[in-house]
Formats: C-alpha cells, sequence, structure tokens
C-alpha cells in the first residue's frame, strides 16, 4: 500500500504543524499519475454523512463503503466524485453516528476503525462536547487515542482533523451556547479546540479549515450570516432548515475544502459546470464562488500565493 509520502507533490500542501509562507508556482502543481488507489477514512457524525440534505445524504452510495452497512452517500461520496472528475484515484470508506464525537468512535466502533489506512479523516461533535459546549477536553483525548490506533496500523498514515462550521442555532438563539457572540466565532472557537487536539498528539498531521471557509463565505456576501431572517438577493443559505446541519450549498463547500486539503488539487479546477453541483442542486454561478471560497480558505490556511488558475 502506498504511503502519503510516495503521493505526488500538492498544490494546497498537507496541513502541517505551522511552519514559515510558503509560494508555490504553476509548474509546483503539477502532478504525476498515482501508482494505485489511496484509501480514505471519513470519522464523523450527521455533518460527516449530510443529514438534512437528502440530495447529499443520498448521492452516490454505491461509489463508497459504509462501514456500518447503512448505504449512506454524504460528504465522502461527493469526496469520491470530485477525486474521480480530477483524474485521482481514492477508495473512499466512511464510519459515521449521528450526534456522536470521537469517545463514541474510540469505544464503540474501535475494531472497525482500526485498520491500516493512507489517510483518515476524523470530526468530533458539533459543539466539541455535548454536556460541555466549547471545552475541547474530550476531543483532544479521543482524537488522540485515535491517531494513535491509527498509526500502530500504520505509521505513515495521514490523520487529520475537519473542524466543523457555526450553528446559527447555538449563535442567534437565546438558547444557545454562543448566543450573543458573532456568527464567525463558534466556527473560530471550535478551530482552536480542534488545534490543541492537533497540537497534543504527534500523531496528528493537521486540521481541514471546513468552520473557517463558511466564515470566508458569510464575509464575502456569498452566504447568509442569519437563516433565521429573509435570505438577501444574491446569497445562499448554509444551514438546512434546523439551521444546525448543512444544506447541499453547505456540505459541499465542506466537501470542496476537504477536496483540496487532501487532493492538493485547487477546487476551482471543478468548474462552473460542475456535475457534482448540478446534481445536488447547485446552480454554475454559486457552485464557482464556493469553490473559489475553498479555494482562498486552503491558500490562507497555508501561506500560500493564491494563482490563476490557466
Amino acid at each position: 500500500m502506498p504511503s502519503i509520502q510516495d503521493k505526488p507533490t500538492m498544490m494546497f500542501p498537507a496541513i502541517p504543524r505551522r511552519s514559515g509562507a510558503l509560494l508555490l508556482t504553476l509548474s509546483a502543481m503539477m502532478l504525476s499519475p498515482q501508482a494505485s488507489a489511496t484509501t480514505i477514512l471519513f470519522v464523523g457524525n450527521s455533518f460527516t454523512y449530510g443529514a438534512g440534505a437528502p440530495a447529499v445524504e443520498g448521492f452516490r452510495p454505491y461509489t463508497v463503503t459504509d462501514l456500518n452497512g447503512t448505504k449512506i452517500g454524504g460528504v465522502p461520496a461527493l469526496f469520491k466524485a470530485m477525486t474521480v472528475q480530477a483524474g485521482l484515484d481514492y477508495e473512499v470508506s466512511l464510519e459515521t453516528r449521528g450526534g456522536a464525537g470521537l469517545d463514541f468512535h474510540y469505544k464503540e466502533r474501535h475494531d472497525v476503525i482500526a485498520r491500516p489506512w493512507d489517510i483518515v479523516l476524523l470530526q468530533g461533535y458539533s459543539t466539541l462536547d455535548q454536556d460541555a459546549p466549547g471545552d475541547p477536553t474530550k476531543l483532544i483525548h479521543y482524537s488522540g487515542l485515535l491517531a494513535k490506533v491509527l498509526h500502530q496500523h500504520n505509521p505513515k498514515v495521514d490523520a487529520r482533523l475537519t473542524a466543523t462550521w457555526s450553528r446559527a442555532d447555538q449563535t442567534w438563539l437565546p438558547s444557545g451556547a454562543w448566543y450573543g457572540k458573532p456568527i464567525r466565532q463558534m466556527a473560530l472557537d471550535l478551530r482552536r479546540g480542534y488545534d490543541a487536539a492537533h497540537a497534543a498528539s504527534p500523531f496528528i498531521t493537521g486540521v481541514i479549515p471546513v468552520g473557517e471557509a463558511w466564515n470566508r463565505a458569510i464575509a464575502a456576501g456569498v452566504a447568509t450570516a442569519n437563516p433565521y431572517r429573509a435570505i438577501p438577493a444574491g446569497q445562499v443559505n448554509l444551514w438546512g432548515e434546523d439551521a444546525y446541519h448543512a444544506s447541499a450549498h453547505g456540505y459541499y463547500l465542506e466537501a470542496l475544502t476537504i477536496f483540496g486539503s487532501v487532493t492538493g488539487r485547487d477546487p476551482r479546477s471543478l468548474g462552473a459546470g460542475d456535475a457534482i453541483a448540478r446534481d445536488i442542486g447547485i446552480n454554475a454561478k454559486t457552485a464557482e464562488a464556493l469553490q473559489r471560497i475553498a479555494a482562498a480558505q486552503l491558500a490562507a490556511e497555508n501561506n500560500v500565493a493564491e494563482l490563476a488558475l490557466p
């Protein structure tokens, strides 16, 4: 099984512990064909499998392996479709449970997860801790345990954390733990928790900034900041009807950010006419805008000079 080190040079480098600025040129973006399929496992919950957006949850489940046998496509299937469209070979699996944190996966799905994967993406509970919103203690502990297990099965495994988005219900409603704070704040607090988990484990290689990509879309006027109000003309709602889970637009942005981070390909390479976006109900103009947001977030994350596509 090939190691991550055997994979071609990335346009957006694997997210390492932060170092100096990286400047990429067009020549550095050239990718050579992969020798064999790269195995990748998505571990998470409803934010991974696309709850609240039927077009995403039911997206091409036959293209991925659901280790729990629930026949879900979700974000892993969106990622798979993006890699196929890019001419890449990834063998994609998922292990998900709604409402679960990484403690559940470690305690209840240990034997399913403990295999020699090339890449594993770990996504925890939406507030870090269901009982103590904003507290990263449980995430730090169990992500470290899972990463250690994965390392034992493949010392070259690329284990990353997926930092999620601000929940509108937690921000705009008086019952929310982030009530009274800017909509961006929850995502930033979550990211700090994921960064702490990253720093605490030598077996975790980085954090994928999905929540900050959402923040960027809102700041750029691509997406609405408050789904409880009328959606302004020209903007999309990244949240689903519950203002908690994502809409198809939100999950598409999640998949784009993961795709760019993991493969190194510029999400804009999918193009405005992306058939994946069209299949889940996203028009060409919006698809292009969301691709641009994901690319900009990954460039900012890695201190990469942004380059126009040919």
